[in-house]
């Protein structure tokens, strides 16, 4: 399961890690998020560190599908479905100057982009409603939208109709992060890899805890895809979703423009260019069949129907990579991005851009440079105000709720059906993990190349007992999406600590 973007090489970092230093800014995390904020901040003259327990783009940002669009399937519908229109058009805006951000930067660091017609479109004439609400809502916030029919959208796979809007973008994710990261080091800012935080705090003074020793900061910024503080309870006010993307060369393809469907299974397609570098080894990527994560019946599965769907309206495609990606979504549909309570406005964060990021994390990281710089509230775009003030209304409160119902109940069951499995159990196969009961104690067992391993099966965040992720060979929390590898080794989420190793 590797990305079909992480093909090229690494970036050269900068210099080795040092307990105990000083910066203007420290910046945990280094993906699209972490790396815009830390470019903005040290072209402003601040001294601005990243460290990431992975290295560059090695969770969301570099699993992403490469898609650069306003329209976002039927995201503008489902916020205003709830909320003013107000606030679509400031989404709206905000993802544009992300946009413009992007791909300025990356025209300016020679990373080569296309232009394309992205389209949210109705698989059959079951979703063609979602289609004119999404046109609706589109236009309503000053996007020059249009509407297609199916002989004028003249796809291969079933298209009944779809809201078109021109002049989006496609793009190798890893590649721009690449080069912010290079961007970064050029200006004097600092970069290390696989040094894993583990906390932060405030008081006496800002600082940053890590695996390898402390670091001491005037600001900090989570750019981890969730906080990995529980201040604030964010991971219980977004969800935890899990999708999947598998990478085709198909001769025959002349598809052009980007698609996302508004009904389901979600499907999404873009052509990859032949000016895309290391992606060039593709012709097509086709993603979808996203679920929270933990809670599947078999990841393996979504990943193959999406190769079958594929060869069913692309005859000759060969598939050559397939991989997954993590995100979270909000609770009222719009990212969380700001200060951390009880930061006293030294922690910001940014979380909930729901599968969006490579528009929503420039235009977070905007926001996050005007908030650390000090940049005057009449001074900021109109959009950050409206963002940053908008209320909860019941539909986020409902949402969240039935989100915290779906947590209960698969925290219940997951320790209910640990009891009813006491070791020993048969060894699991190749690629195959289950969760038994020892001493009222759930443990995790999986094998894996080979070696058989045991692991605590409950989450260190909350307690959650873990899923096996048939296909990345993870163990997966189904509260609030913390991953772990089969080794007990954290890779993602709001959990900090590893799992512990039974054997």
């Amino acid at each position: 399961m590797t990305s079909l973007w992480k093909l090229g090489p690494t970036v050269p970092l900068g210099s080795p890690f040092h307990p105990g230093a000083r910066h203007d800014v420290v910046v945990i995390g280094a993906g699209l998020t972490g790396l815009s904020t830390a470019v903005m901040l040290s072209d402003a003259g601040l001294d601005v560190l990243v460290i990431d327990a992975g290295d560059v783009a090695s969770l969301a940002t570099g699993a992403n599908t490469g898609k650069l669009s306003l329209l976002q399937g039927s995201r503008l519908a489902e916020i205003r479905r709830h909320h003013a229109a107000s606030l679509v058009k400031a989404y709206v805006d905000a993802n544009r100057e992300g946009m413009d951000w992007l791909l300025g930067f990356a025209q300016h660091a020679g990373v080569p982009f296309v232009r394309r017609t992205d389209h949210s479109f109705a698989q059959s004439r079951a979703g063609i409603d979602a289609v004119h609400a999404q046109y609706a809502a589109a236009r309503e916030a000053g996007l020059p939208a249009r509407m297609q029919t199916a002989p004028e959208l003249d796809t291969p796979f079933p298209a009944s109709a779809a809201v078109a809007l021109d002049d989006q973008a496609t793009i190798d994710p890893v590649v721009v992060t690449q080069a912010l990261a290079r961007q970064l080091l050029a200006s004097g800012g600092t970069l290390h890899d696989r040094v894993r935080a583990t906390g932060a705090r405030v008081l006496p003074e800002p600082r940053v805890e890590t695996t390898l020793g402390p670091l001491f900061a005037r600001d900090i910024v989570l750019a981890t895809g969730t906080p990995i503080l529980d201040r604030g309870l964010y991971f219980a006010k977004v969800r935890g979703l899990r999708s999947y993307c598998v990478s085709f060369r198909v001769p025959s393809s002349s598809l052009e423009g980007t698609f996302i469907s508004v009904d389901g299974p979600t499907r999404s397609i873009r052509p990859v260019a032949d000016d895309d570098g290391p992606a060039a080894s593709a012709d097509l990527v086709v993603g979808g069949n996203g679920h929270p994560v933990g809670r599947s019946d078999g990841e393996t599965a979504a990943i193959d129907d999406l190769v079958a769907w594929t060869r069913q309206h692309f005859p000759d495609a060969e598939e050559t990579h397939r991989w997954s990606a993590q995100d979270y979504e909000s609770h009222n549909l719009v990212p969380f991005v700001g200060a951390l309570p009880r930061g006293l406005g030294r922690i910001r964060f940014a979380t909930g851009y729901a599968k969006w990021g490579l528009t929503n994390a420039p235009a977070a990281a905007l926001r996050l440079t005007a908030e650390i710089l000090g940049t005057r509230r009449r001074d900021r775009p109109s959009w950050m105000t409206t963002i940053g003030t908008r209320l909860t209304v019941p539909a986020d409160l409902a949402r969240g709720a039935a989100e915290g119902g779906r947590v209960a109940a698969a925290a219940a069951s997951g320790w209910a059906d640990a009891e009813r499995h006491p070791v020993p159990v048969p060894r699991p196969a190749e690629g195959e993990g289950v969760v038994a009961n020892r001493g009222l104690r759930p443990v995790a067992i999986s094998t894996v190349d080979g070696v058989t391993r045991a692991v605590d099966a409950v989450c260190p965040h909350l307690g959650g007992v873990l899923d096996w992720n048939d296909a990345e060979c993870t163990w997966d929390c189904p509260l609030h999406a913390s991953r772990f590898a089969p080794d007990g080794r954290r890779l993602e989420g709001p959990a900090v600590r590893d799992l512990r190793r039974l054997g």
